[in-house]
């Protein structure tokens, strides 16, 4: 249970307005603050409350507690709020032990948290996966904003979290045996993706690292493998780009990448077409009015283009074009890639490519290169 006046809704907002939750660096350092506060004190308090880097108090119930000689323990169950986060109901267990006399904070990633092995990412390889931001709010909860910098190992575990690390990008990031502690504000607002645009960028940061100079950008699994079942690049160079096109490629431009591969479905790419740099459904629309402009210019029949203007999918569309499905498709392909290179600076090479759901190569929006 988690109680904080700011956190379930703001004052005065819509009954349906989706609840805020806690990261996990949040709740990290709020167990760092309490098993802290009780190997000095030797004793719990019955609630952990930290301050935000945002001004926000939050008030976290402890679920577990574990006092030594020499250590303490306290377990926070993470609260996503409304956001759909793989880590939502996990316990974040914090562990603070005394350390070497003048070693200060050091981290330690326990079961569960993931160990650095790549270069690019903001830590060093080794490194626990315990982000800058978290070790922030883990330092100011156990100082409590005081200058003196007590000597104490604090060891983050979360159970659990080597399976979870299964479904992020953590894999490809280098980041092995567990979860990431996230969180810069501390604070999860729903359905932001905050972390998936993370992810994308920490994933640009290492491949630009280990000097891999083409990139597999893809709005989903199966055009991601379809692409690299042609190109066979590292693992690395494989960026899951999701619906975010806009915010890949904002952060690609500051990068010198040589070559991008972008590939995806027909509904999709037709989006990124007109310039959507948005492709979630819910935030953009295939124009098929325009895919049928398309059509009539490569000399479709009328009855096809008025069909394909009152369609309402891009699916829809591709299947009315029939037999020039094919030159529908390289058209968007074509066009998509002047709105890619047209966000990108000059000298990063662009292909788009686009796939079936059976993962066959529709169009591209120029050669296949083997």
């Amino acid at each position: 249970m988690l109680n904080d006046k700011n956190h379930d809704r703001p004052a005065n907002s819509p009954k349906n307005e989706l609840r805020r939750g806690w990261t996990t660096g949040a709740c990290a350092a709020a167990g760092a603050g309490a098993a802290y506060h009780a190997l000095v004190s030797g004793n719990f308090a019955n609630k952990a409350t930290i301050h935000l880097p945002g001004g926000q108090t939050p008030i976290f119930d402890l679920s577990t507690t574990e006092l030594g000689n020499d250590y303490a323990i306290a377990g926070i169950i993470k609260d996503a709020g409304d956001d759909p986060d793989v880590t939502h109901g996990l316990e974040i267990i914090t562990m603070v032990s005394r350390g070497p006399l003048g070693s200060g904070i050091c981290f330690a990633a326990g079961d569960g948290v993931g160990t650095v092995t790549l270069p690019g990412l903001p830590l060093n390889v080794g490194e626990p996966a315990i982000n800058p931001g978290p070790r922030a709010m883990i330092i100011q909860a156990i100082t409590n904003g005081k200058k003196d910098i007590p000597d104490v190992v604090v060891t983050i575990s979360v159970p659990g979290g080597k399976k979870i690390a299964e479904k992020t990008m953590n894999g490809r990031l280098g980041i092995k045996g567990g979860i990431s502690i996230l969180g810069t504000s501390g604070i999860v607002i729903p359905y932001s993706c905050s972390s998936w645009i993370h992810a994308i960028r920490q994933g640009i940061d290492v491949a630009n690292e280990l000097g891999i100079d083409h990139l597999l950008a893809a709005t989903g699994r199966t055009s991601e493998n379809a692409a690299n079942d042609i190109l066979q690049l590292p693992e690395q160079a494989l960026i899951d780009m999701g619906d975010f096109a806009g915010g890949m490629l904002k952060y690609l431009a500051t990068k010198q990448i040589k070559r991008i591969t972008i590939a995806g479905g027909f509904g999709k790419i037709s989006k990124l077409a007109q310039g959507e740099m948005d492709l979630h459904s819910s935030r953009s629309s295939v124009d098929t009015i325009r895919l049928g402009d398309i059509l009539k210019q490569l000399g479709a029949d009328k009855k096809i283009i008025a069909a394909a203007n009152a369609s309402t999918t891009a699916a829809q569309v591709l299947h009315l074009a029939d037999s020039m499905a094919g030159q529908l498709a390289n058209v968007v392909a074509k066009q998509a890639r002047e709105v890619v290179m047209a966000t990108l600076p000059g000298g990063t090479e662009v292909e788009v490519w686009i796939f079936d759901r059976n993962k066959n190569h529709l169009a591209t929006s120029k050669e296949v290169q083997k």
